[in-house]
């Protein structure tokens, strides 16, 4: 991670933790604190936090916010907060924004002993929150769900620093359920989440997507994708989420068996660490053209290469096929939180734009049949794929970065 606007001084150096990096927060910079904008109209740079994280799903958002605000203003200063686990480091190490680590730990669903160990923590929390507010000196302290959003948004409410939240699911989360009442502006990416807060506090958005995915697709047609009768193979991109989905790797190895004239496949599979061995051994015993990994970090290149999709139906996920318009099968994570990931996917299955598997009827044969479906009929994914774009909300961030503007400023 680049130091983007934290400056270490001499006698509080940065300190390093593991690959990622931990921050000793200073004074604002005095110096530039103006652009100027398209119009020649002076922006104000602003330092935001942007608390919360833990998993891709509420982590990308937050990087794609930060990004445009660096975009509206490269004076602008953003800082992560969060606990700090090893996918947090490991994907802000390859930005340019720094995180710096509180004390926090899930609620819900951990049994009564770990329940009450983790509302113990809550004081050391916010007390942690208000020493890096009161050295960073934000703006305007933004919650992405997640725990660890909790405390920094208590600190900021106590300090009377601006507080807005982005909600990515249909159905919120419970950490942004509880933070609502203190909140300044709600930004949710449904139409369909108004009705869960005040409304008078809330703004569609949609769910912002990072800046490389919506570039990677730009100027890309249909002629360029693979339909089983192109030179290129049709290219299938199988994902599960941050962690791998075992119940949709093991599917994809079950259709492997079904799928027929397998040289026009070139398949791209996120297993998750557990399954990565298991899924790899499989395609190289079968002589499938393929790329395995655990984690892809080059997600723009992977939505860029794809044809079709199989996938989980988290809140990220779903934005970004939208916004670069992939044909897609869902296969919704059947415990998520109040199902939310069924009724993300059903936003899209019932405008067309997208098929779901439920993971209750998920077999190898039936996976087998819906991809060479789609590898055979070009017109049909090319339908899929045009209507879930049409869904699709490219500005999101933009849209946010405008408005915690004018709440900045005080014109919100």
């Amino acid at each position: 991670m680049k130091n983007q606007g934290i400056q270490g001084t001499e006698s509080e150096p940065p300190e390093k933790t593991g690959e990622g990096k931990t921050v000793a927060v200073s004074d604002p910079k005095p110096d530039d604190p103006f652009v100027k904008s398209l119009s020649g109209q002076a922006l104000h740079a602003i330092r935001v936090v942007i608390a919360g994280g833990g998993t891709g799903g509420h982590l990308f958002p937050g990087i794609a916010i930060a990004e445009a605000f660096m975009a509206k203003n490269p004076q602008n200063q953003v800082l992560f907060v969060s606990t700090g686990n090893p996918f947090e480091i490991s994907v802000l190490s390859k930005t340019n924004f720094d995180l710096a680590p509180i004390t926090a730990e899930g609620i819900k669903g951990r049994g009564l002993r770990n329940q009450v160990r983790s509302m113990l923590k809550i004081p050391r929390g916010i007390f942690e929150s208000i020493g890096i507010l009161g050295r960073f000196k934000p703006d305007v302290v933004m919650g992405v769900g997640g725990y660890a959003s909790g405390p920094l948004a208590v600190a900021a409410w106590l300090m009377r620093i601006k507080i807005v939240l982005h909600e990515q699911n249909i159905l919120p989360g419970i950490t942004n359920r509880i933070l609502a009442n203190i909140a300044d502006r709600i930004y949710v990416s449904f139409e369909n989440t108004k009705a869960a807060f005040h409304p008078a506090k809330v703004v569609v958005t949609g769910n912002p997507v990072r800046k490389e995915i919506l570039k990677s697709v730009r100027g890309q047609k249909a002629a360029d994708r693979g339909n089983g009768s192109n030179r290129r193979p049709f290219t299938l991109l199988i994902l599960g989420g941050s962690q791998g989905a075992h119940r949709i790797n093991t599917a994809m190895v079950e259709a492997l068996e079904y799928i027929k004239d397998m040289d026009r496949f070139f398949f791209v599979h996120q297993t998750g660490l557990k399954d990565e061995t298991m899924v790899k051994q499989v395609y190289q015993s079968k002589g499938v053209s393929c790329e395995v990994k655990p984690f892809f970090i080059d997600m723009a290149d992977q939505y860029r290469k794809a044809d079709l999709v199989v996938g989980r139906a988290g809140a990220t996920t779903v934005a970004e096929l939208t916004a670069t318009g992939k044909a897609v099968i869902f296969v919704p994570y059947p415990f998520a939180a109040d199902n939310h990931q069924v009724l993300n996917a059903r936003t899209l299955t019932e405008a067309g734009a997208a098929e779901m598997i439920l993971q209750k009827d998920l077999t190898g044969r039936i996976l087998s049949e819906r991809i060479e479906n789609y590898a055979s009929h070009p017109e049909a994914l090319e339908r899929l794929a045009s209507k879930a774009k049409s869904l699709g909300k490219p500005n999101a961030a933009a849209a946010i970065v405008e408005d915690c503007y004018r709440l900045a400023m005080g014109n919100g």
